[in-house]
C-alpha cells in the first residue's frame, strides 16, 4: 500500500509549525497515563471555570477541531477543497437536556445544509441522535419501557426535529448523515432512521444511517435492513464505521450481568467492517460512506470500486476520516480521485471537549494507529530537511 506512504502528498497543506504541533499531540496520546491525566487535569480546569480555554485552544483544539463556528471553519475547509478534499460540518456539542438546546442543534443543523447547498467543498450534513433528543429517552424507548404522557409528547417534538431536517435535505439535495451512539439507547434511533429511509430516500440515498462494525450483530442489521429495502423499494444509506464506544460498552454490559455486544478482539471487527463494505458494494441501490482510519479497508473499497466498475467520483461512494487525523489515507485517496470528506468538528472550546477527550482516548486503544501517525510525521519532517 505504497500509496498511502506518500508523506509529501499527505501533509502538502501543513506548515512546518503544524506538522511540529501534530508531533507533539501524538506523542502526547501515545502514553495512555499521559491521556488519563491531561484528561482528568481539563475537566477539572473546565469545571473550575480556569482559564484554559485558550491553551486547549491552540494545541488539541485546532488540530482536531475547524473552529468554534461555521464560519471560523471555513478556512480550513477551502484549504482542503484546493487538494480536492471536501469537508463535513459537524456541531460536535453532545449530552445536552433542554428542549431549548435541541432546537439550537436543529438550527445548527438546518444551517450546515444551507451550508452544504451553497458549497461545493460541502458535501454532507450531519447531526448526532441525542443532539435533538434526551439520551434517557431513547433509551426507555429502545429497552421497551412505557413512556409518560409527558415522554410521549417529548418524542413527537424529537421526531418532528428529524422530519424537519430530512425534508430540508431532500429539498436542497443534501445527503444527511446521522451518527449513532450507544448501543443501549440506538435501537430507537435506528428505528426511527428506518421510518425516514423508507419516506425520503425514494429516488437515491439521502437518509445515512451508521452502522458500528465493532457490534458483532450489524451485519445481521443490515441485511435485515436489505431485504425491508427490497420489499419497499427505498435506497440504503450507511456511514460504515469502526465505533467510538467501545470502553463504555464493555464496562457496562460487565456492570450490568450481559452478554457485551463488542466483537471479541480488534481482527473480529475488521473481519466485520470489511465484510459490511464488500456486502454493500454488491448491491446498487446503497450508497456508502466508510468513515475509516484503517488502510487495509480503504485499499479494501478502492478494489471492490474497480471490481463493481464504480467510478472513483461515483456520488455513492465516500471515504471519510476525522479532521486531524490519517491525512496520508484522506490525501492521498483524494489526489488518486477518490471522493473523500474530512469530518470537521466544531462548537464553543467547552462544550467539544468530550468529543475530543473520546478522540485522545480512542487513539490510545487502537493500538498502533497513534504510532503509525508519528512514523508518518518523522519521515515527512526528514524529507523537508534534506
Amino acid at each position: 500500500m505504497k500509496l498511502f506512504n506518500n508523506t509529501e502528498v499527505a501533509f502538502s497543506l501543513k506548515s512546518d509549525s503544524q506538522l511540529e504541533r501534530a508531533f507533539f499531540l501524538f506523542k502526547m496520546i501515545e502514553s495512555q497515563p499521559l491521556v488519563r491525566i491531561g484528561t482528568a487535569v481539563t475537566n477539572f480546569a473546565l469545571k473550575a471555570r480556569l482559564p484554559v480555554e485558550g491553551l486547549i485552544r491552540s494545541t488539541v483544539f485546532d488540530h482536531f477541531c475547524g473552529g468554534v463556528t461555521e464560519e471560523d471553519c471555513l478556512p480550513n475547509i477551502d484549504k482542503m477543497y484546493t487538494k480536492n478534499v471536501h469537508a463535513v460540518l459537524d456541531y460536535s456539542v453532545e449530552g445536552k437536556e433542554t428542549e431549548e438546546q435541541f432546537d439550537h442543534a436543529l438550527e445548527k443543523t438546518l444551517k450546515t445544509i444551507d451550508f452544504a447547498q451553497e458549497k461545493e467543498a460541502i458535501p454532507y450534513a450531519v447531526f448526532k441522535p441525542t443532539g435533538f433528543g434526551r439520551f434517557a429517552l431513547y433509551q426507555k424507548i429502545t429497552e421497551g419501557e412505557e413512556l409518560t404522557v409527558d415522554e410521549k409528547t417529548e418524542w413527537i417534538r424529537v421526531v418532528e426535529r428529524y422530519h424537519t431536517v430530512c425534508k430540508e435535505a431532500v429539498k436542497k439535495d443534501v445527503p444527511l448523515l446521522i451518527d449513532a451512539e450507544e448501543s443501549w439507547m440506538q435501537e430507537a434511533a435506528d428505528t426511527l432512521i428506518e421510518e425516514l429511509m423508507e419516506l425520503y430516500n425514494t429516488e437515491k440515498a439521502i437518509v445515512f444511517n451508521t452502522l458500528q462494525m465493532y457490534r458483532h450483530d450489524r451485519m445481521d442489521y443490515l441485511k435485515a435492513l436489505h431485504q425491508k429495502a427490497q420489499q419497499k423499494g427505498f435506497y440504503i444509506g450507511m456511514k460504515v464505521v469502526r465505533g467510538a464506544y467501545m470502553e463504555k460498552e464493555r464496562a457496562r454490559a460487565e456492570e450490568k450481568g450481559y452478554a457485551s455486544p463488542i466483537c471479541a478482539d480488534k481482527p473480529a471487527t475488521d473481519v466485520n467492517y470489511d465484510a459490511a463494505i464488500t456486502y454493500m458494494m454488491e448491491h446498487p441501490k446503497m450508497a456508502i460512506f466508510a468513515g475509516t482510519h484503517n488502510e487495509e479497508s480503504s485499499f479494501l473499497l478502492m478494489e471492490l470500486a474497480k471490481k463493481h466498475n464504480i467510478e472513483p467520483n461515483d456520488y455513492r461512494l465516500w471515504f471519510g476520516q476525522l479532521f486531524g487525523m490519517s491525512d496520508h489515507i484522506s490525501f492521498n485517496l483524494a489526489n488518486e480521485g477518490y471522493n473523500v470528506a474530512k469530518y470537521v468538528p466544531f462548537g464553543p472550546v467547552r462544550d467539544v471537549m468530550p468529543y475530543l477527550i473520546r478522540r485522545a482516548e480512542e487513539n490510545t486503544s487502537v493500538s498502533g494507529q497513534t504510532s503509525r501517525e508519528l512514523g508518518l510525521i518523522k519521515t515527512e519532517r526528514k524529507r523537508r530537511k534534506v
